[in-house]
């Protein structure tokens, strides 16, 4: 049925959602400052880089606003989430467009990934956790790739999506793909925008608030209409990290760390912050690994700056964790591909972290709730083997149930 049809009969679902889907709170673009951001087009699998000085904290979510959106599950209802303000919906989109990987996951914690319809690039996904998690999965290459020297809006169209999980700045600011006028034109003839760039806070345009993880992670939760397993997937993940923490060793026990990019034999290395704020980093907070790179000029933004072995030995980490195409190897691979590199490299060799088999992969960058509590286990396994000797810290059979069944 056309548009025209549907504007001369009984309401469809794409009406509900788009007509009935208003932005009607913050404006399309508020608090947009206009910038540019180095990473942009993918041209290789290497993620541009972040800083890790960020004094801007995030804002809790209120409870009154979170009950208020999610107290029933049928008729309609509306999420309220920065920067695009307030969307109302008349029903559940069956349909949903995210852009960054960290917004899939999402989706498929909560019992929703055939509404998945798209990724901006596919091969920042990481999928290897599901296969841990029985009846968990997604067709990744029935998604719709966006990002293709550019970001055409004939692809929206095409997928006729019934909401965009997309931070607009993402399109504007970040990637420069688009403009305001692009926005509006979607927005209006396909379906509404809303979400927020969560991965990393260090962008001088990103002066709305930001959402943690849990945050972020809440709000999808209220635009599927799933409260209970979005409870019960934070319960696993809060007791996960008491009994994690609980475990420690005292903070001046515990080893720093520096994560940066790097090849398969690297002979330089792309720092990528760990303290500050962002959606990635934070499995390495809630185990309390600092950043190695605290108190230097190493500022890891945007692929800004780079480091030769000499300059990353000044640092001497008690850690390294890599980052460029690590996600798909198993420990044992990299063990034997990049540590066996580094341990046989004239410098590389003499680096604390070599010298004492602290060298890890270094995560994904777009890190949804289930990549963070798989990453939690993994660390707390590599760096303190001794403490955490058990073969899983995240019962994944309880985890399955709440997101094939329900909570």
């Amino acid at each position: 049925m056309s548009r025209d049809d549907a504007e001369g009969g009984t309401p469809t679902r794409r009406d509900y959602l788009t007509y009935g889907g208003a932005v009607v709170g913050g404006g399309l673009l508020a608090g947009c400052t206009g910038g540019s951001d180095a990473e942009s087009a993918p041209t290789t699998d290497r993620t541009a880089n972040e800083s890790g000085s960020d004094s801007a904290s995030s804002t809790p979510s209120s409870g009154s606003e979170s009950a208020e959106e999610s107290s029933s599950t049928d008729g309609a209802y509306s999420v309220t989430m920065e920067p695009v303000g307030t969307v109302e919906f008349d029903r559940v989109p069956a349909t949903i467009a995210p852009f960054t990987a960290d917004y899939i996951d999402m989706l498929v914690a909560l019992g929703h990934a055939d509404a998945v319809q798209s990724i901006w690039y596919r091969g920042r996904y990481k999928t290897i956790h599901y296969e841990e998690l029985d009846g968990v999965s997604i067709d990744l290459d029935g998604l719709t790739q966006l990002w293709n020297d550019g970001v055409s809006k004939e692809l929206f169209y095409e997928m006729n999506a019934d909401l965009h999980l997309i931070d607009p700045h993402e399109l504007t600011d970040w990637l420069g793909a688009w403009d305001r006028d692009d926005l509006e034109e979607v927005r209006t003839n396909v379906a509404p925008f809303l979400g927020n760039l969560i991965f990393r806070r260090t962008d001088d345009w990103h002066d709305y608030r930001y959402y943690s993880l849990y945050e972020a992670f809440e709000k999808v939760a209220e635009i599927v209409r799933e409260r209970e397993r979005f409870e019960a997937i934070r319960s696993i993940h809060d007791e996960l990290v008491t009994d994690v923490q609980s475990r420690l060793p005292a903070p001046e026990d515990r080893p720093d760390a520096a994560l940066v990019f790097a090849g398969t034999e690297p002979e330089e290395f792309t720092p990528y912050r760990i303290d500050g704020q962002g959606a990635n980093k934070e499995h390495f907070h809630a185990l309390g690994i600092s950043d190695a790179f605290a108190g230097t000029d190493v500022e890891g933004y945007s692929g800004s700056q780079s480091l030769d072995y000499e300059a990353l030995l000044e640092v001497d980490p008690d850690s390294l964790l890599l980052r460029y195409h690590r996600e798909g190897m198993t420990r044992a691979e990299f063990e034997d591909t990049v540590l066996a590199y580094l341990k046989e490299h004239e410098l590389g060799s003499q680096l604390t972290a070599v010298e004492e088999d602290r060298v890890f992969r270094g995560g994904p960058i777009y890190a949804g709730p289930l990549h963070n509590l798989f990453m939690i286990e993994r660390y707390a396994k590599g760096y303190y083997p001794g403490e955490f000797t058990e073969d899983e810290l995240i019962d994944r059979d309880r985890l399955s149930r709440i997101i094939t069944e329900g909570a």
